[in-house]
């Protein structure tokens, strides 16, 4: 059984599998706890993506 963990990149939480509510940018697939989250990051994925570093 897998240890990887996925932490979603709008509320921070952290994900113990791949979840359906997914995006991809520059070749790295980003994971989501629901919908709403997955969302917003696609509106404004730069945002996002600087606070996740």
């Amino acid at each position: 059984m897998s240890n990887k963990r996925f932490k979603d990149a709008v509320c921070r939480t952290w994900l113990k599998k791949e979840t359906k509510n997914k995006a991809e940018k520059d070749g790295k697939t980003y994971y989501f706890c629901s919908p709403a989250c997955k969302e917003k990051f696609e509106k404004d994925m730069e945002k996002y993506l600087k606070l996740a570093g």
